[in-house]
């Protein structure tokens, strides 16, 4: 494997030649606040999808005051179909706390970033490198893969979260800077080139150090496409676009109206509630939270 400064002169030539430059949080003048939503709202949600919402979301709301002191049902609005709004929830909170507790500058510390409502590690280190371009491991699926190739393996096989980022770190160079690119550099060759099915070895710049390089991809086990109509999921989804769309408080029957298994509306109307989604005014009507 080539040591972390061989790594670099190989890897960031092809970075700057053949990096994603359709994602708007790449774009130069991006905030600490803007990098660090972009990675909340692409938790378990496509990039494509991700886009236009970040972009209508930080022109609305740039700074964390401005989403702190925003109606939290304009929140969930704003959040749309992206998939689990909890995450909305919890990305209020943390702007709350960056504009009450660090003078409204988002922490570029990891373990201060760790502290705050729904930032995990991964989060807490892209914040970090990707805008404070300090020297930390940022380690997902895609950065896994690459750094388990290098090695020889297929497969990344089960995440242990401390032994990858110990082998991310290992190739990363001792300067901040050239590190923090290298990171972003890692994610991308994994994203574009280094693929979990369809690798193009042809097209990478450390082919030839590659312990993988050139091996057929182990079949595995059929990745069946999970059922999303009919799951609670798919329930709590219609819920949620019925009191997006409306203008107030909703009639308990227009929720009911939303799948015709009255145990399941139930069961997702209870959940909702439970998760800080949803209120129930006086007259027991549904709607967002205020």
């Amino acid at each position: 494997m080539l040591a972390p400064d061989h790594l670099a002169e190989r890897l960031l030539p092809w970075f700057d030649a053949h990096h994603r430059t359709e994602l708007p949080w790449r774009r130069p003048g991006t905030t600490a606040w803007g990098v660090l939503v972009s990675e909340v709202m692409s938790q378990q949600t496509q990039v494509a999808r991700v886009a236009p919402v970040w972009e209508a979301w930080m022109e609305r709301w740039p700074t964390p005051a401005d989403v702190a002191g925003a109606p939290t049902a304009e929140v969930l609005r704003a959040w749309g179909r992206m998939g689990y709004p909890r995450r909305a929830l919890r990305l209020q909170e943390c702007a709350r706390i960056v504009a009450e507790e660090h003078g409204g500058v988002v922490p570029s510390d990891p373990v201060e970033l760790e502290r705050l409502p729904g930032i995990g590690v991964y989060t807490a280190a892209a914040v970090s490198v990707f805008h404070y371009g300090r020297r930390h491991p940022v380690v997902d699926t895609n950065v896994r893969r690459v750094v388990a190739r290098l090695g020889g393996e297929a497969d990344a096989g089960v995440a242990t979260t401390k032994a990858d980022l110990v082998a991310a770190e290992a190739l990363l160079p001792a300067e901040a800077a050239v590190a923090a690119r290298v990171s972003v550099a890692l994610m991308e060759l994994g994203a574009l080139v280094c693929t979990a099915r369809s690798p193009e070895c042809g097209g990478c710049p450390v082919s030839d150090v590659c312990g993988f390089s050139g091996q057929e991809v182990p079949a595995g086990p059929s990745r069946k496409r999970q059922r999303y109509r009919g799951t609670n999921r798919h329930v709590r989804g219609e819920i949620m676009a019925v009191l997006r769309e409306a203008d107030g408080p909703v009639d308990r029957g227009r929720i009911d109206a939303v799948w015709p298994d009255r145990r399941m509306v139930d069961e997702a109307v209870a959940q909702l509630i439970a998760d800080g989604l949803m209120e129930t005014d006086e007259a027991g009507r549904l709607e967002l939270p205020s």
